[in-house]
C-alpha cells in the first residue's frame, strides 16, 4: 500500500470544483482505498494561502476562516492526514542534494522541498507539474 503527498495544486483542485484540474484530482482521490494522502507543513500553508489569494481564486476567494474550514473538511476524510517533518537533518540533506545545481531558479525551492520530503517520509508525490515530477522521479505520479 502506497501513501501519497499531493502537491499544493492537487489539494486546491481537489477542494475547488472550479479548478481546471478538479476532475482529474477528484478521480485520483476517489481511487484511494486504504491509502493515505498526507499534507505536510508546506502543502498545508500553500493550500491555505492559495485559497485566500484573489488572483488565484478570483470571485471564489475565501477568507482565512473559510480556508481553515476547507482544510478541516479534507482532514475529516479518513484518507487524509498530516505528516510532520520527522528527521530534519535527513530532510535538509535531501533538499541540499536537489538544490546544488548551478542554476538560478527561485521557483524550484518548494518543489525540491516537496521531493525531498516525499523521499524522506516514503511518500509518493502526486502532481500536475512536470518539473516536480522530473525532480521526484519514480517517487511520483503525474496527473493529467
Amino acid at each position: 500500500m502506497r501513501s501519497f503527498c499531493p502537491d499544493i495544486n492537487v489539494w486546491i483542485a481537489l477542494s475547488y470544483d472550479g479548478h481546471d484540474h478538479h476532475r482529474a484530482a477528484a478521480t485520483w482521490f476517489a481511487g484511494l482505498d486504504e491509502e493515505i494522502a498526507y499534507f505536510c507543513r508546506l502543502t498545508q500553508l500553500g493550500f491555505l494561502r492559495l485559497l485566500t489569494h484573489p488572483s488565484v481564486m478570483r470571485r471564489d476567494v475565501r477568507s482565512q476562516a473559510e480556508a481553515w474550514r476547507a482544510y478541516d473538511l479534507l482532514q475529516s476524510d479518513p484518507r487524509v492526514s498530516f505528516q510532520g517533518e520527522g528527521d530534519a537533518e535527513l530532510l535538509e540533506s535531501g533538499l541540499r542534494q536537489l538544490t546544488t545545481t548551478g542554476r538560478s531558479s527561485s521557483k524550484q525551492w518548494p518543489d525540491a522541498y516537496l521531493a525531498a520530503f516525499g523521499r524522506m517520509a516514503g511518500l509518493t508525490i502526486v502532481t500536475f507539474d512536470r518539473g516536480l515530477r522530473n525532480l521526484s522521479g519514480s517517487g511520483s505520479v503525474l496527473l493529467s
